[in-house]
């Protein structure tokens, strides 16, 4: 026992249960339970353990240990890579796949999850030795909350309206509205479509929103989402099945074509509003400097 014992307990406690607070379970179904969460936790130990032990190495001026904090990064990295290679495997067996766009930002999170476990365990354990515990605590709420914003993304229902369009047949094609899914001439398919396909519109708010809608990985996101909270009607070899979404070349609307198992239509607008916006998807077109405009 000496005067670091307490301070470093505190900030790795501290840091392990921020990533607890971190890892959640939700309708995607990632982590999964209970082995996928092992390793997250243990992970966020370990990262808590590096934060909380830089601060007495560098009050006792072992400047080496400190490099220990950039090995924690290429291994985080690492993190990174396990999760989109493990994503990318599981996701050829989804009949509504996430797409690589929406992987990629899972994975991206649990690398910055890591990161933020490091900076509250540092700054924690900073604290504790600077005033007191009780300071350390007042710290780690604030870090806590500062991390929940973080988390907290955009979902669509901030940058588009959405209503239900039921689906029609023009001939052989199948439209949501006026945007036309796709092509379908056998008549038994058509009724099936019919009877279990539900169609939505989601309009852009604004002109900047065009553009990140129109993005294939966030369209993808939205049709696994759709599928994984509602189930969906279709098994392997049945493409007149697939969920799409098409785009209004016109004024850049989507067309949402699904066939959920759960035809519940206001719980179809929910989980299409609680869709994430990805940051890969996202374009500010109206932000272009003017001195670009014009240029290759």
């Amino acid at each position: 026992m000496n005067e670091y014992t307490y301070p470093i307990l505190f900030g790795i406690i501290v840091g392990t249960g921020m990533r607890l607070l971190m890892l959640r379970t939700d309708y995607r179904q990632y982590p999964t339970y209970l082995h996928g969460k092992v390793i997250h936790i243990s992970l966020g130990f370990i990262a808590a353990s590096l934060g909380t032990f830089a601060v007495p190495s560098i009050m006792e001026k072992e400047f080496t240990a400190v490099t220990f904090l950039t090995l924690a990064a290429s291994q985080f990295r690492e993190v990174r890579n396990m999760e989109r290679n493990t994503m990318n495997g599981l996701d050829e067996f989804e009949l509504v796949p996430r797409g690589k766009t929406y992987i990629e930002g899972i994975a991206v999170a649990f690398e910055g999850r890591n990161y933020l476990v490091i900076i509250t365990s540092l700054l924690t354990t900073l604290v504790y030795l600077a005033v007191n515990i009780w300071a350390a605590a007042a710290t780690a709420v604030v870090l806590y909350l500062i991390s929940k914003k973080l988390m907290t993304g955009s979902t669509l229902k901030d940058i588009v309206n959405i209503k239900y369009v039921k689906p029609h047949f023009d001939g052989a094609g199948l439209y949501v509205d006026n945007i036309y899914i796709m092509n379908i001439g056998l008549p038994d398919r058509q009724e099936e479509v019919l009877k279990y396909g539900m169609g939505f519109v989601l309009e852009p708010k604004n002109f900047n929103v065009r553009s990140t809608i129109a993005n294939l990985g966030q369209r993808q996101a939205i049709l696994h989402d759709v599928s994984v909270t509602l189930g969906v009607f279709r098994d392997s070899g049945t493409p007149a099945l697939v969920p799409l979404i098409k785009r209004d070349l016109d004024d850049g609307r989507i067309g949402v074509f699904i066939l959920p198992q759960d035809q519940d239509i206001d719980r179809a607008i929910k989980a299409i509003g609680a869709v994430p916006v990805l940051e890969n998807a996202i374009r500010m077109p109206s932000e272009t400097r003017p001195e670009m405009e014009g240029k290759n």
